[in-house]
């Protein structure tokens, strides 16, 4: 069982599906109670999206799949959060610059 609660991914998917669509699949996963979605770019025939996801137990790999399946692709895992609570990052002097 997976223990990652936040998981944030660079994603490359096309205009369609559109992003209610694309989300609202998403959040059907096993082990997923939240998603966000932040389009960071669009061009002539595809979307890079920012994907915040929270959940109890997500499958990283179920979660890639299922975007493939939808036309995307991970660029880059970002962010993830793992454990029994999810803990929140502590600023530090180097975040400051």
């Amino acid at each position: 069982m997976s223990s990652i609660r936040v998981i944030v991914l660079d994603v490359l998917k096309p205009h369609k599906p559109i992003l209610p669509e694309f989300a609202n699949r998403l959040a059907e996963l096993p082990g997923i109670i939240g998603i966000n979605i932040s389009v960071i770019e669009i061009d002539q025939k595809t979307e890079t999206i920012k994907l915040s996801i929270q959940g109890d137990s997500i499958d990283y790999e179920t979660l890639k799949d299922e975007i493939e399946k939808l036309g995307g692709t991970v660029h880059s895992i970002d962010k993830v959060v793992a454990g029994k609570r999810i803990i929140q990052e502590v600023e530090t002097p180097q975040d400051r610059s």
